[in-house]
């Protein structure tokens, strides 16, 4: 009797304590058994697990992102300030790896040490002008990910982008920016007023060379008997005047009262 009861309890037990854990995309299990973590990853579904028989971790594997926010020297001494973003991933069938030799706290005692290394390391190498201008962010973020790649990639971790999201300047080094870029747009309206007063000239000029062509022409065209002819028109034109004509070709004019 006590026999049947203790097996009758056992089932019980086994029964109340069994669990079931579900292996969802972009997710793969860790399995241990009795302390002994398996080197093979839980794939998808349903997953059984006993108490201290087995136990199953969800591990996700879909894209992650790590946001740091650090304060890093250029190669003047100068502190910069950098928004960063690291895009990575767990490798699947890393998981237990990563699990036996780091733990579930990955991201801070592996992937974040690294990330901030990368970036003292790499940016301490720029000037800050280099750091601020888009080509430079972009060589120091290819930097970083290479160096990350070598270091992760073996561990378990795929880097799959570096992003410098903003960079501070330093007060000093900002202060002069504005003032190249102050004194950058007053050389530029200087120039702009020397193209416009040089233009302005340009019209005059060829004004003049048209007032003094058109003259010539007009001087080219004029003949004596053209312009006394001109003259009388202008004369006749007056109703108070006559003109008679004389035998030396000269005009006579009489008013007429």
């Amino acid at each position: 009797m006590n026999r049947s009861k203790a097996i009758v309890m056992g089932i019980v037990i086994a029964l109340t304590t069994t669990g079931c854990v579900v292996i969802e995309d972009g997710e793969v299990g860790v399995s241990k058994s009795f302390g002994s973590i398996s080197d093979e990853p839980v794939g998808q579904g349903v997953v059984i697990q006993v108490p201290i028989v087995r136990t199953v971790e969800t591990w996700n594997t879909k894209l992650q992102e790590l946001k740091e926010t650090a304060q890093v020297p250029s190669s003047e001494g100068l502190v910069v300030g950098l928004d960063t973003s690291l895009l990575f991933n767990v490798q699947p069938e890393m998981a237990p790896a990563i699990r036996k030799t780091v733990g579930w706290n990955y991201v801070n005692k592996l992937i974040t040490p690294y990330f901030r290394n990368a970036l003292r390391d790499v940016v301490s190498g720029y000037e800050v002008k280099n750091i601020y201008a888009e080509g430079g962010r972009k060589e120091i973020a290819a930097k970083i990910k290479a160096f990350l790649e070598n270091n992760l990639g073996p561990r378990g971790v795929t880097v799959v982008d570096v992003l410098l999201r903003d960079v501070k300047l330093p007060a000093r080094f900002k202060e002069s920016i504005e003032a190249k870029l102050t004194a950058e747009q007053r050389v530029q309206q200087k120039q702009f007023e020397l193209e416009q007063a040089v233009k302005d000239a340009e019209i005059e000029v060829a004004r003049a060379e048209g007032a003094a062509r058109a003259q010539e022409i007009v001087r080219s065209t004029l003949s004596d008997s053209y312009l006394q002819y001109l003259w009388i028109k202008t004369l006749n034109e007056n109703p108070n005047v006559i003109y008679v004509a004389t035998e030396s070709n000269l005009p006579i004019f009489k008013s007429v009262q």
